[in-house]
């Protein structure tokens, strides 16, 4: 994934959970964009084995760590989204239901994610974007976290790069 370090993020104008969309390639000042596969909703069953995919779980937490951690992100000046190939209802829903302050983008139609060749997990005849973090600059990659290999403290290890 470090091939991707001083790549400009494709223009491609995705769906927020805003209401308006947003081309993570067109941003201007340091970015964090968390890539997450799949969060899960009340009522509804994970995906397929599930269980047996290493590192799958952990969505909801990690989302949780970057909300609690984002009014510091915010006086620091860096833009936070979560990104993944789930379609825009359901992460608006789970914004709602979450109480997440910052905006979701969906990539749905794997424009992004295919435009930069992110890694996918498959499982049940669906994919999922394996869990990784972009930080950039201006639209430009700068640092890629691949693999997470705690989704819950990838938001404070990430915080540490800008406040070290």
């Amino acid at each position: 994934m470090f091939y991707l370090v001083g790549r400009r993020l494709p223009d491609v104008m995705l769906p927020a959970t805003s209401g308006m969309a947003v081309s993570p390639a067109r941003l201007d000042g340091p970015a964090v964009i968390f890539c997450y596969p799949w969060t899960g909703r009340p009522g509804h069953a994970d995906p397929p084995h599930w269980d047996e995919i290493p590192g799958a779980h952990g969505s909801t937490r990690q989302a949780i760590a970057y909300s609690e951690a984002y009014g510091t992100f915010r006086r620091l000046g860096v833009k936070l989204f979560g990104l993944s190939l789930q379609e825009i209802a359901w992460q608006q829903e789970f914004v709602r239901r979450n109480s997440i302050g910052f905006r979701f983008l969906s990539d749905a139609e794997r424009k992004f994610s295919g435009k930069l060749g992110l890694p996918r997990i498959e499982t049940g005849g669906v994919d999922y974007l394996q869990r990784l973090t972009f930080v950039t600059q201006d639209g430009v990659i700068t640092h890629v976290r691949f693999p997470v290999p705690d989704a819950e403290r990838d938001a404070a290890e990430v915080l540490a790069m800008f406040v070290a």
